[in-house]
């Protein structure tokens, strides 16, 4: 199917794993099943992705379920399509151990976001890897608009695979800035717009028009989780996590799993208060997002939709860029050192919409002028770069129904070291 075509409501994928049905998936593991064999499915399934492949040896020492148990186990999520055997690793004596790792192919998830200046489709298999990206940007969101890049996005993707494929489809995950009503002033949104986000329900929308259960999540938080699962190379265990965006935001780790709060607002670092040019006090959100760079290039006369085009779109941006590194980096530095006073942060990892050097740049500046600030009685902490860069919030996205169709509980393949 071609980009554009008209989407058309796939059947619902068949809850059953029998062999008479070996292509489907049944992706209410986790909502009307129960009980300790499915609980134990998750959690094999769950320390395969932490540790890339394991012998059915490995997996009884790691849960403390007997050998035995465990080959079932992982017999029957193969037959599932959801392990597959790596090459046997032969020891001195005894029989060789035959490694599983997870089958790409045994799911599917979809994720969906959308921001004040663009909006991202992917999908992505069972071991994360993008399959399929489509982007657009604009200068505001617009519900009727929007409403149709979801419906050609949902068409390019879902036509892109094949019956088999499709039936393995776990879900669509959805990140979205909470409030899209608030910060008029400072992403230039017309006024009729942002009221119109006040009634729009884009999760209902968008269920309207799948199969498939759909899970909505705040995308700084997302981006976060994408972090956690795809980059932290360092495995910290707790860190807090910053996003450059058009308007700039964050997330928490804590004890390996994202925390994002009782109502999903934790890490809502923009809101932290910085000292302002004039000494007032001033959020966090008026000093260090993108669109302060943004209103700068338009006042200088230059054409800042460039930003939102490419990463080569930032190059040849001087001074405009260079003064709004400095600004922004001022108040970031600050702010970490309120956050890290509230919770002692292994590290503060900072992401954003921005090419690779800008982020490096961002990073470095940071940390200089945080190590001139005087932070007696609060922890050390490292501050490093982000993995993910400018899609972390899709990729984030669709990471949610593959947490809840196939994960012990909804944070454990967001945990460090399981």
């Amino acid at each position: 199917m071609r980009p554009g075509a008209e989407l058309k409501r796939m059947p619902r994928p068949t809850r059953s794993f029998s062999q008479s049905h070996p292509q489907t998936v049944d992706t209410s593991r986790g909502t009307d099943q129960s009980g300790v064999k499915l609980y134990n499915e998750r959690l094999v399934l769950s320390l395969i992705r932490s540790h890339g492949s394991l012998s059915k040896t490995e997996i009884a020492r790691r849960t403390g379920l007997s050998t035995q148990t465990s080959s079932v186990i992982m017999k029957h999520l193969e037959r599932d399509g959801l392990l597959v055997r790596e090459e046997p690793m032969r020891g001195k004596v005894g029989q060789p151990s035959i490694p599983m790792s997870l089958n790409p192919e045994g799911a599917f998830s979809i994720g969906f976001k959308f921001g004040r200046r663009s909006a991202s489709f992917v999908l992505m298999d069972l071991v994360g890897k993008v399959r399929r990206l489509q982007r657009t940007t604009y200068a505001y969101p617009v519900p009727a608009e929007l409403e149709r890049f979801i419906r050609s996005g949902l068409a390019e993707i879902t036509g892109y695979l094949d019956q088999n494929q499709a039936a393995r489809v776990c879900g669509l995950g959805i990140a979205v800035p909470f409030q899209m009503w608030s910060w008029e002033a400072e992403i230039g949104t017309p006024h009729e717009v942002v009221e119109a986000w006040r009634t729009y329900d884009i999760k209902s929308e968008i269920e309207k028009l799948v199969p498939w259960p759909v899970h909505l999540c705040n995308d700084a938080t997302a981006a976060c989780a994408a972090e956690l699962a795809f980059g932290n190379r360092a495995r910290y265990a707790n860190f807090f996590y910053v996003f450059f965006a058009t308007l700039i935001g964050g997330g928490v780790v804590l004890d390996g799993s994202l925390y994002p709060g009782r109502a999903g607002y934790a890490g809502s670092f923009g809101s932290i208060l910085v000292p302002d040019s004039d000494s007032s006090a001033q959020r966090l959100i008026r000093r260090a997002s993108i669109y302060l760079l943004e209103n700068r290039l338009q006042n200088e006369g230059k054409d800042s939709s460039a930003l939102r085009k490419s990463p080569e779109g930032w190059n040849g941006l001087g001074p405009a860029l260079d003064a709004w590194i400095e600004q922004a980096t001022d108040s970031l530095s600050m702010a970490i050192g309120s956050a890290i006073s509230v919770i002692d942060f292994e590290a503060v990892v900072i992401d954003g919409a921005c090419p690779n050097w800008v982020r490096s740049a961002l990073v470095e500046r940071t940390r200089e002028k945080f190590k001139k600030m005087e932070m007696q009685g609060v922890a050390p902490v490292e501050i490093v770069e982000g993995q993910i860069g400018s899609e972390a919030s899709v990729l984030g996205a669709a990471s949610l129904p593959l947490l809840a169709g196939f994960s012990r509980d909804r944070d454990l393949l967001f945990r460090v070291g399981a």
